[in-house]
């Protein structure tokens, strides 16, 4: 099911600079806490955890926290992003550089190195990562998944890694994300200028066709509010920008600019402050125990009466 024609080697470069998106990190930080919150009230257990699309891995020492005995690995496809977070063992497809870097970053670091044994990041797609089927406990994710065209292929490919009774949580943007940024740009032309994000309806439906059990779906909103229409533009492109194929490829030019900034200061409030709206999905969900045998046989557990 494609959601969006995202140009995904784009993305890639998008995110290959963590410089550019450094401003958009006090709102993954937010959602990360609410994320945290809700994780809470999770009872589970983990020997393995893995953050998908974990970026610079600011949310590694969270789950490490929620899961001091679990191994914690972190996955993005940015190496520099990888490298600008928190210290770690870092794993690569070449081993002769896994090796370099940890060597060099155990003898920049080895404090991190001896109180942090239990945190490794891997350098891969956090669509399909390198791992063994059945290997992970908790698979976390804070807003990557509406990066990828189909999310329904990467929930069932997320699926497989888990073990039986193993949790997906993730948060993702919904589709009244940048409504006002939209809005603005519709004066001036048909393109698309934001993701047309997912619903969560359609992500619950998502997680049962992968296979998973008892979903449960969230959502909230958070509006940020600018005295600068360009500290929101900046912002914007801090969180990833436009990767759509349908992307309008020209410059919009001074003239559009001007009539989309000029329907954005329509938008201030009682403060003189302009909104832009941020709609956050929320979802976690359960592998089950399976039905039926690799084979195609069915299971079928008998529980018998207790003696007395």
């Amino acid at each position: 099911m494609l959601s969006a024609p995202i140009d995904l080697p784009l993305v890639r470069r998008l995110f290959a600079t963590p410089q550019r998106v450094q401003g958009s990190q006090f709102l993954r930080r937010e959602i990360a806490s609410r994320m945290r919150e809700k994780l809470e009230l999770v009872k589970i257990e983990a020997a393995t955890v893995l953050d998908a699309g974990c970026s610079d891995g600011v949310d590694l020492p969270l789950l490490s926290a929620r899961f001091p005995q679990a191994q914690i690995l972190g996955l993005d496809g940015s190496l520099p992003a990888l490298l600008c977070g928190q210290p770690a063992q870092i794993n690569v497809s070449q081993k002769s550089v896994t090796q370099g870097l940890s060597q060099m970053l155990e003898k920049l670091i080895p404090d991190f190195f001896r109180s942090k044994p239990n945190i490794h990041l891997i350098c891969g797609n956090f669509a399909q990562p390198s791992l063994k089927k059945n290997s992970l406990d908790v698979l976390w994710s804070n807003l990557a998944l509406h990066w990828h065209p189909q999310p329904d292929l990467v929930l069932s490919e997320w699926m497989g890694l888990l073990r039986v009774n193993g949790l997906v949580m993730f948060s993702s943007f919904g589709p009244d994300t940048m409504i006002e940024l939209r809005q603005a740009f519709s004066v001036v032309d048909d393109f698309p200028h934001t993701l047309p994000f997912v619903d969560m309806h359609d992500l619950g439906d998502m997680l049962v066709q992968a296979g998973f059990a008892t979903p449960v779906m969230d959502v909230e909103r958070i509006t940020l509010r600018y005295q600068d229409v360009r500290q929101l533009f900046a912002d914007v492109r801090a969180l990833g920008g436009n990767p759509l194929l349908s992307r309008r490829k020209g410059l919009l030019g001074r003239k559009g600019f001007a009539k989309v900034v000029t329907e954005l200061e329509k938008n201030r409030g009682a403060d003189g402050r302009i909104p832009l709206s941020f709609e956050i999905v929320f979802g976690h969900a359960f592998k089950p125990q399976p039905k039926r045998l690799a084979t195609g046989e069915s299971i079928i557990r008998l529980d018998f009466p207790k003696r007395n």
